[in-house]
This record gives structure tokens, C-alpha cells and sequence, in this order.
């Protein structure tokens, strides 16, 4: 079965400049697959290095050691080494990512952001339209709400939009930090729903799930990041 996203051997740290150049560990020896299909969710307490781990395999941080490998077509690009237009082509291709927050320019409503999101990722105008409303529909979002800016929402729907935004396109390869963290229950079902929709239609997915009944509906394995931080102690 071939990967979607491997890490071989991935150590990261932070560099305190503003506490004299004091080094914090973060993980070492971090090796790990997501093959097509796969929901692997990363546990671990809080401060473990679980999204630095999504966040180095997006490329927006860089790691000190190892590879990570992302599947495009019949090739494997290395997010560590990467040009930056090859990482930004990923991004609008293959890979998603899904924070537990909402970043978008102000004044845009949240029907735009999230079709905009689905032709970015390669669909045609008439589908990301279509897509958006079920999706929004799906989220329980109210349509009233579909024509103002995203700002001026609760965090609940705020994030409703992001994951719309985040889901809408058919991207292989999705990153998920905490995604319904801000939802109750009635979504998070919602959420559970679509990601075994992506899941059955091929991709992959690397998550980061705290509620359990998210995790138990989603996760085909779980990974304890704790081991890592566990070889880079001793």
C-alpha cells in the first residue's frame, strides 16, 4: 500500500532567542505513514509536539532532522526540502489542513470563503458553488449567516466555515488539528461524517482528535506522540 504522507525519522526543537538561545526539545525519531483510507490520530497530552507534527508536514514549520514525504501522483516530494512554490502547489493540490481557527480577510462573506477554497483546490465554479451550500447545509450553518463575513460569528460557526473550507475540494491528503475542539455534539457527528466520507473516497488523514467519541468515530490507528518525546529524553 503506498503512503500519502510519511515522516522517517523527524526531530524538531525551538530555539529560545528572547531566553538566550535556550533549546526546547520537541520530538526525535518520529517515523510514521498515512496510506490512503487511513484516519491516523495523533495522541498524547498537550505540549507532546502533536500539531508541530501537522504543522511540519503543511511546511510551515521546518524540521532539524529526517524527511517528510508527501505522495504526488507517481512521485514523492520532501516537505523538509522543498522549494517553497513546489509546497504551495501541494497545498492547493493535495494537502489540507484544518486548524481550530478561522483565518480569512475580513470582509469576505462565508459563502465566498469556502467556495473560493473549493476552485482554488481545482473545481469548476459551478460544483464549488454547489458544494459549498451542501456543505454549509451540512455544518448546520444558518443560510442567513452565508452572506456575512465570518468574523462576526460565534467560534462554533466560525469553525463550521473553516472545515467547510477545508473539506470542500478533493484533496488526497488532510491534516486535521483539533477540528471540531469549538462544536457540540449535534456537529461533531456532522464532522465524524465527512471525514469517513473522505476516508472511503481514498484520502488520507493525520488528526488530532482530544474528544474521544471523535477520535473512536474516526480513527483507524492512534499514534502516542509521548514515545518520541520519550526517545529524544534519553
Amino acid at each position: 500500500m503506498t503512503a500519502l504522507l510519511t515522516f522517517q525519522d523527524v526531530a524538531k526543537s525551538f530555539t529560545l532567542h528572547l531566553r538566550g538561545g535556550v533549546v526546547l526539545p520537541v520530538v526525535d525519531g518520529v517515523s510514521l505513514s498515512v496510506a490512503a483510507g487511513e484516519c491516523v490520530v495523533l495522541g498524547g497530552p498537550s505540549g507532546a509536539g502533536k500539531s508541530s507534527l501537522l504543522k511540519m508536514a503543511y511546511g510551515n514549520y521546518r524540521c532539524d532532522a529526517g524527511a517528510i514525504l508527501v505522495r504526488d501522483g507517481d512521485a514523492a516530494v520532501d516537505m523538509v526540502r522543498a522549494d517553497p512554490r513546489v509546497v504551495l502547489s501541494l497545498r492547493t493540490r493535495v494537502i489540507a489542513y484544518v486548524s481550530q481557527f478561522l483565518r480569512v480577510i475580513p470582509r469576505v462573506s462565508a459563502f465566498d470563503v469556502v467556495e473560493a477554497a473549493g476552485r482554488e483546490g481545482g473545481l469548476d465554479a459551478a460544483t464549488a458553488r454547489a458544494r459549498g451550500k451542501d456543505l454549509l447545509a451540512r455544518l448546520n450553518l444558518p443560510e442567513r449567516l452565508w452572506s456575512l463575513p465570518p468574523a462576526t460569528f460565534s467560534g462554533g460557526e466560525q469553525q463550521r466555515v473553516n472545515i467547510a473550507r477545508g473539506l470542500i475540494a478533493d484533496r488526497p491528503l488532510l491534516l486535521l488539528d483539533e477540528p471540531t475542539a469549538s462544536l457540540d455534539a449535534r456537529n461533531r457527528a456532522v464532522v465524524a461524517e465527512l471525514v469517513r466520507e473522505k476516508l472511503a473516497a481514498g484520502a488520507g488523514v493525520l488528526g488530532i482528535f482530544h474528544d474521544s467519541e471523535m477520535r473512536d468515530a474516526v480513527a483507524t490507528r492512534v499514534v502516542d506522540v509521548t514515545r518520541f518525546a520519550q526517545a529524544r529524553a534519553a
